[in-house]
């Protein structure tokens, strides 16, 4: 199944609230290019940012569940 992505950040804790927050709706998320921006300096910019997926059929909720959140972070 395609993941699709939902949320960039290019804060891990941002990534990591977000995944948290899809995983307690029951969706399926996955977090992206976390390991290779906190190996190296300047890869989260150069790959587009950290970034929170979830299967191409929960992406409409997952994306209405973000924007509602009341502590989303500014990023998106």
């Amino acid at each position: 199944m395609p993941f699709t992505t939902v949320y960039t950040t290019f804060s891990s804790g941002d990534a990591q609230l977000i995944r948290s927050m899809l995983e307690a709706a029951e969706l399926h998320p996955n977090v992206a290019h976390e390991l290779s921006a906190l190996s190296m300096d300047g890869y989260a910019m150069a790959a587009g940012g950290i970034q929170v997926q979830v299967l191409e059929e929960e992406a409409e909720l997952a994306r209405e569940l973000i924007r509602n959140a009341p502590d989303t972070p500014n990023e998106g």
